[in-house]
């Protein structure tokens, strides 16, 4: 049976993480979408760095896992954060957090188009039934039929974070998940300056002046997205990535069922059925018999945004 204590902590990950899409909307009801995207990251980054000068345990990145952490700080921490914020400023959490459950497909086509990764039948059943999903959640999810800008900016942050996964897998082989978290993190919090130097210029930038809103960011990144991230790759240690992942399934409807008591978002029929969708998509996607899932319990996750 697996640690009751390690299996709480998935939960905690699951109603966390969906609980981080709640949040980040309510805050951008008195941030700028950089600027909170930015804030977010400064005080996840300092958190992180803080935790491995006590731990002592970071090594030196060779020249080539230099460039794959630029690659992934650049995709999957700038890019991403930059678009999601930006998108759900434009658009409702349960939106956000349905569509960036689409990542598992992206980078599986992803992988079949750069890698040249094979796609079995389930693999390719799964992905048309996600993207339906999506099609649902973009055109009908919203306050009106059609296509939302910010929808559309949550689909470029949840494929800014699928390429990232790409580098991340080629960062694994010679990096923990504990190292890759933290480098490829402080590397797009320092990629992320000029962005909110610009809005700044703009005019766009503003934050909130009440001690709780600020309170509530520092909670959100410390530990809705630092602390969550160790107890997801140690639970993954623990269980295994095939009972971990299903945990995954979890934080959409938290962040629809949250959203609509919290923020007042309207549930709409077209978000649980692109919902179910997207989850049974993944779900058909990453299917394997036990031999390979057993196979396969042994591979480390990394999380770096999600966690949004």
């Amino acid at each position: 049976m697996p640690d009751r204590s390690v299996m709480s902590k998935l939960w905690g990950v699951s109603l966390l993480w969906g609980g981080n899409y709640v949040a980040s909307a309510y805050l951008l009801r008195d941030f700028s979408p950089i600027l909170l995207s930015f804030s977010r990251l400064v005080v996840m980054s300092l958190f992180l760095i803080s935790v491995a000068l006590i731990n002592k345990s970071m090594r030196r990145p060779t020249k080539r896992e230099w460039l794959l952490l630029l690659l992934a700080g650049i995709s999957g921490t700038l890019i991403n954060q930059l678009f999601y914020f930006t998108g759900l400023k434009h658009s409702t959490a349960g939106n956000a957090a349905l569509i960036v459950a689409l990542s598992p497909i992206m980078t599986m086509l992803l992988s079949r188009i750069f890698l040249k990764e094979a796609i079995t039948w389930l693999k390719s059943a799964g992905s048309v039934t996600a993207l339906a999903g999506v099609v649902c959640i973009v055109l009908y999810g919203g306050k009106s039929i059609g296509i939302s800008i910010g929808d559309i900016n949550l689909l470029i942050a949840t494929l800014g974070l699928s390429v990232s996964l790409l580098f991340i897998r080629q960062l694994t082989i010679g990096m923990s998940s504990y190292e890759i978290t933290i480098y490829a993190t402080v590397i797009g919090t320092i990629l992320m300056t000029p962005a909110v130097g610009f809005e700044a210029l703009a005019g766009q930038s503003h934050g909130s002046h009440h001690l709780l809103q600020w309170l509530l960011l520092i909670g959100v990144a410390v530990i809705g997205q630092g602390v969550t991230g160790f107890w997801w790759n140690r639970g993954i240690a623990v269980v295994g990535p095939s009972v971990s992942a299903m945990f995954m399934n979890i934080p959409p409807f938290v962040a629809i069922i949250v959203s609509h008591f919290v923020l007042g978002d309207a549930v709409r029929a077209a978000q649980v059925g692109g919902g179910v969708l997207i989850l049974a998509g993944v779900a058909i996607a990453n299917f394997k018999p036990r031999a390979q899932a057993s196979n396969s319990s042994s591979r480390e996750a990394v999380s770096i945004s999600q966690a949004d």
